[in-house]
This record gives structure tokens, C-alpha cells and sequence, in this order.
């Protein structure tokens, strides 16, 4: 089963999957770091981002996977703290748009899924990646509620800006990049259930997910 959960930045995708992931015992990748990860690499080798044949290229060469504990690898380099440093959140969008890096990764979040049980987060994973996944969902809240939690984010991280006014400012362009790119533009899937996050905790998420889920045949030991 592939359980999809997409949504722009700040709605609480990834604690929201990897919980999800958790109680149903499914398999969690997280594709918004492997977006993140080639735009380290780009970075760190110099590579121009606006160069899409370079772009492609590196991220059809170098392999991105996941090891236990969240950890993110790409050409068996543990990238997982790199990759949340604000020049990456600053690039991440320009790399993402690259058509050629979207279908690299596409392929790897395919042939991942082909042999697990998993919940996907990411922009596109109902649209493009899975159309046919058996669970759909579409994370939102609002742009402001969305910059206070990436700000208590940064915080805890000692990482990145924690000024809400700057985030909302960042969310709002990257929402504007992501929702108009040419290829895979982010918004919901016509049969993708809508889940407003802004006044909901992630508990309340969480269930809301996993009682599609369960609807859909996952067995989901709290109510077992």
C-alpha cells in the first residue's frame, strides 16, 4: 500500500508521515530531502543551478537512500544535517523545478515502493509519482501558522532563521515557485482528501491519516 502526503512547506508532512509510518508499520521516505540532498550537492560542487542538463546529470549519478534513524545518503554520504542549512532551503525549489531532476528521483521513489508498504511525503507524490496510491492526502494551514512552526523549528535545530515575518516570506516564494513550476506543480490530488492542519494537532493528523488508511485495508494495530 503507498500512502500519499503531500502539501507545501510548513503543514507538518514529515512528522505527520514518519508517525503515520510508525503505527502502521509501513516504510517512511521522505522525498522532500532527497530534492534537498542533490541541491547540497550541486552546491558543494559548484554546479550552476541554472544549468538543467548538469542538474540532471548529477542527480542521475549520484544515488540517494535512507538509513535507519532518518539518516540521508546520497553516493553513501551521510548529507542528513547538511541538507537543512538555509543556503539549501534558499535552492531547493530552483533544483526541484529541473524537470530531468524530478524524473530521476521519481524513478528512485518508484522503484523504492515497488517492494515496500510506504508512506510517501513530498509536492507531487498523488499526482505524479503515485496517481494510483490507495491513500491520498493533502496537508494545509496557513502561511503564517506555517512560519511559526518552521521558526520553533529552527530553533530547536540552531539552525536557519527564527524570525517569523522572514520565514512567512520564504514560504510564501517557495509557495509561489512550487505551485507554478512547469513540472509537477504542487497542489492537491482531485481524489486526495484535504486536511487543514492549522488548528489541529499532530495526533489529530495523525488518526485522521490512519482511519483512511484503515478504511483502505491497512491494518492499524490501535484498533485492532
Amino acid at each position: 500500500m503507498i500512502i500519499a502526503i503531500d502539501g507545501p512547506a510548513g503543514t507538518g508532512k514529515s512528522t505527520v508521515a514518519k508517525m503515520i509510518a510508525v503505527r502502521l508499520d509501513f516504510t517512511y521516505l521522505d522525498t522532500g530531502a532527497m530534492y534537498r540532498a542533490v541541491t547540497y550537492r550541486a552546491l558543494e560542487t559548484g554546479t550552476r543551478l541554472d544549468d538543467a542538463e548538469a542538474l540532471t546529470r548529477l542527480a542521475q549519478s549520484e544515488p540517494i537512500s535512507f538509513a535507519p534513524g532518518g539518516t540521508v545518503l546520497i553516493s553513501g554520504e551521510d548529507v542528513t544535517a547538511q541538507i537543512r542549512t538555509p543556503e539549501v532551503d534558499a535552492n531547493v525549489s530552483t533544483v526541484s523545478a529541473v524537470p530531468g531532476v524530478r524524473q530521476a528521483l521519481t524513478e528512485q521513489q518508484r522503484a523504492f515502493a515497488a517492494s515496500n508498504d510506504v508512506v510517501m511525503e513530498g509536492r507531487d507524490i498523488g499526482t505524479v509519482v503515485f496517481p494510483h496510491a490507495e491513500v491520498k492526502v493533502f496537508l494545509t494551514a496557513s502561511a503564517e501558522e506555517r512560519a511559526a512552526r518552521r521558526a520553533s523549528q529552527n530553533a530547536q535545530r540552531g539552525s536557519g532563521s527564527t524570525d517569523p515575518a522572514v520565514i512567512l516570506e520564504q514560504i510564501q516564494e517557495r509557495d509561489r515557485i512550487d505551485s507554478t513550476r512547469a513540472t509537477a506543480p504542487l497542489k492537491a490530488a482531485d481524489d486526495a482528501t484535504v486536511v487543514d492542519t492549522t488548528s489541529l494537532s499532530i495526533d489529530q493528523v495523525v488518526d485522521a491519516i490512519a482511519s483512511l488508511a484503515s478504511e483502505r485495508g491497512a491494518r492499524d494495530p490501535q484498533k485492532a
